[in-house]
């Protein structure tokens, strides 16, 4: 395999966690290969700090654990070894092979009738490993011993080149796992590159195979893409190559109708790009609730067509839009249900009722909905009058704002007023 020395590659040491380097001295004076792989090796080229670092080895999971006292086996479809190290935890990983090798028995290797890998526990060599990684630049392996880059597929001309490129057949890896398709619109938004024609053509031909893909790990997808510093180039990514769709439907398809949506919700993924970058706090249940709104708006519209007062819309529309998303990507509770109570706080902000004005500004959800609100207001959504009155509130008010406990937030926002009693006759 071609080796990049030293005197040819600018990786700096210092950047190289301690922890990785350990595992692969353990796993080396053992008698095994072992390279520090992936992103790590990715990121050091290009003089990033790594946040994570994973080691590729010849050595099985269960000699692996043989050798560390402190590591465990995890995952069926793709056994991996968890090492910790300290405060690190070291992700290793066996050579993988071709499932067309001797090895590839149903125990170790299955796939689907349409190719998705359902089972992945085929052991080769260091050249098929190469073989079998998902893109490139991910594909490179260094050696902190020797201080060399492996480099079978030219992951370094694909840096230098800021290409993002798929190994192999594009439509035959994306059927493997469909969310590769997402990883390279995920690498693309992050490191500002190019998609490789051949690897960008593809996408559009198998983005339907992310139906098969199971909602829950849609969902961990969704944080990748929108909670790293990138979601609003990720954003605008995906509508252009039809993806969005996969991961919430009704979103993308009231985004797609209406451009001022679709500012909106860019500028909700650019705000929360920036607070990343701040090294603020950021919460899915804002970013889901800006990204489903205009599902929200649109279908809330349509039922008030039918008489129904807007609160009720709001509500009745939150509920649909979410049973709907979350077939294709399931939302947990913890994210779901502040989600709904921002939505529906903006019938309330809108009306601006001064007698429940105590109650609105010290709710734990009135920051969230009021920075909706503003969202919308910057869209041109007609709501300019209630941020100026929730703005001029909260300058009265300071002390009020996000006041309320949870317990006493939940029953506020509940509350109804009590119904009269008839007089007896």
């Amino acid at each position: 395999m071609p080796a990049i020395p030293k005197a040819n590659h600018a990786i700096d040491p210092n950047l190289i966690s301690r922890a990785a380097i350990r595992v692969t001295q353990r796993l080396q004076g053992a008698g095994y290969e072992a390279y520090i792989v992936g992103g790590a090796v990715r990121d050091l080229l290009l003089g990033a700090h790594p946040k994570d670092f994973d080691v590729a080895t010849n050595a099985t999971p269960e000699q692996i654990k043989g050798l560390f006292r402190s590591s465990r086996i995890i995952g069926r479809r793709f056994q991996i070894v968890h090492v910790r190290d300290g405060r690190e935890i070291i992700e290793v990983t066996t050579y993988r092979g071709p499932h067309g090798s001797d090895d590839a028995q149903p125990a170790t290797s299955r796939q689907s009738d349409k190719g998705l890998l359902l089972r992945d526990n085929v052991y080769g060599t260091l050249e098929e490993d190469t073989a079998r990684r998902d893109l490139t630049i991910n594909a490179m392996y260094y050696d902190p011993g020797k201080e060399v880059v492996l480099d079978q597929l030219a992951g370094c001309e694909d840096l230098d080149a800021r290409l993002i490129r798929i190994i192999g057949d594009p439509t035959a890896r994306y059927r493997e796992d469909p969310v590769r398709m997402l990883r390279v619109i995920r690498f693309a938004a992050k490191l500002s590159f190019d998609i490789e024609p051949k690897t960008k053509e593809a996408i559009r031909e198998c983005a339907p195979l992310l139906e098969e893909i199971p909602a829950a790990r849609l969902f961990d997808e969704f944080l990748k893409l929108f909670m790293a510093g990138h979601g609003n180039p990720t954003f605008h990514m995906l509508l252009d190559h039809d993806l969005l769709s996969a991961l919430c439907p009704s979103a993308a398809e009231a985004i797609t109708k209406d451009p001022s949506f679709k500012g909106m919700v860019s500028m909700a993924m650019a705000n929360t790009d920036q607070r990343v970058k701040d090294g603020r706090p950021v919460t899915p249940a804002f970013l889901l609730a800006a990204l489903l709104w205009p599902a929200v708006k649109t279908r809330a519209s349509q039922l008030s067509l039918r008489d129904m007062p807007p609160s009720q819309a709001i509500n009745s529309a939150g509920q649909q839009i979410t049973a709907e998303t979350c077939q294709s990507m399931s939302i947990p509770k913890r994210f779901s249900i502040p989600m709904r109570e921002i939505w529906e706080l903006q019938v309330r902000l809108e009306r601006q009722q001064k007698r429940r004005l105590k109650d609105t500004l010290s709710g734990r959800r009135f920051r969230a909905a009021y920075d909706l609100l503003l969202l919308r207001a910057e869209a041109g959504h007609g709501v300019e009058s209630a941020v100026s009155f929730w703005t001029e509130q909260q300058r009265l008010y300071p002390d009020l704002v996000g006041s309320a406990k949870p317990a006493d937030d939940r029953q506020n926002f509940n509350r109804r007023r009590p119904r009269r009693r008839k007089p007896d006759s």
